[in-house]
């Protein structure tokens, strides 16, 4: 199976293992998606599994590719959804000069912009960061205890800010 082409995707390369019991993973490799599984599955099995996790990694990238126009519109949904609308940017942008911090926002131009990095995760951590620079509109100076109440109206705010400083751990 390897160089066969699937869905959009260039190649993909089956490297399998007679070390490799149970475990099946995938990942980019240039041009083409690499699946490491172990020796001796079934091919229907086989085929079952490169294709879900073909469509996973594909799924993956496809949230990677959210214009600016697209981030715009998910803090206006956001904005409205759990800041009653009060939050208004002129601007939210992806920028790739961000090491450290997962977003910014310039309270006196309504401009926020979002690390490249935060396109690597969920849908529900990007809005989490997206969420967190909007409160910086409604609670301008720092995170007084007004700003964090705002922000924990957002359902999966505790379980995002937890996936966040994992990922900031691993850097």
């Amino acid at each position: 199976m390897a160089g066969r082409r699937l869905s959009g995707v260039d190649e993909v390369e089956i490297r399998r293992s007679s070390r490799r019991r149970r475990t099946v993973q995938a990942r980019r490799e240039g041009d083409r998606i690499v699946v490491l599984m172990p020796d001796g599955l079934e091919p229907a099995e086989e085929q079952r599994l490169v294709a879900s996790l073909v469509a996973r990694i594909e799924k993956r990238e496809g949230r990677r590719h959210l214009s600016d126009d697209d981030l715009m519109s998910r803090a206006d949904r956001l904005s409205a959804a759990h800041l009653d609308g009060r939050a208004r940017p002129t601007s939210v942008r992806w920028v790739t000069n961000q090491a450290m911090r997962w977003g910014s926002c310039t309270v006196s131009t309504g401009e926020i912009r979002i690390s490249h990095h935060v396109q690597e995760l969920p849908d529900w951590v990007v809005d989490y960061v997206i969420l967190h620079e909007l409160v910086h509109l409604v609670v301008p100076g720092g995170h007084p205890p007004e700003f964090w109440s705002l922000l924990e109206r957002y359902p999966r705010a505790e379980r995002a800010r937890g996936f966040l400083a994992g990922v900031a751990h691993r850097r």
